[in-house]
């Protein structure tokens, strides 16, 4: 089956149409080989920031949680210090009681304690809340600057 349209047309045959097509399909697959293996290419690189996103990930959680162990150790040290500080200055105090010979004098002394106490239980308060504070913000800096450098890095990928 042939067909001519003019004299100077190009003659159109079924062997003319195949080839073509074929070379045209040919075309095709080259350029959806070369945009899969640019796909690819991509993917890979992306794996591998999520690879080095994910270690940076986990070694700031490694080096938040030393900085949590640490201050935690020091402050249950502290805290054990100022246990020890009490029990001493409770056996002074039941000393001192013993030696109190009138009601005046007894409730002179209560005072005294209940006045020591209050002050010594705000002054500790601050005391570790100002210490746990510091070291949650100690312990956050490495989730931090991990997290600022993956939006770094998430930004430059977009």
């Amino acid at each position: 089956m042939t067909t001519t349209r003019t004299a100077k047309a190009k003659k159109i045959t079924v062997k003319s149409v195949t080839a073509d097509v074929q070379s045209k399909a040919k075309a095709l697959g080259a350029e959806v080989q070369g945009k899969a293996k640019l796909a690819y290419a991509k993917g890979s690189e992306v794996a591998g920031e999520i690879t080095a996103m994910t270690k940076g990930n986990v070694d700031a959680v490694v080096a938040s949680g030393k900085i949590l162990g640490a201050g935690l150790k020091e402050l249950g040290q502290e805290s054990i210090t100022e246990g020890k500080k009490a029990a001493d200055t409770a056996v002074a105090d039941f000393k001192a009681l013993t030696a109190i010979k009138t009601p005046k004098d007894f409730f002179d002394f209560q005072f005294k304690l209940a006045k020591r106490n209050i002050d010594t239980a705000i002054a500790l308060s601050s005391k570790n809340g100002k210490a746990l504070s510091q070291l949650a913000s100690a312990a956050a800096a490495p989730l931090s600057s991990q997290v600022k450098a993956n939006v770094a890095k998430l930004r430059a990928a977009a």
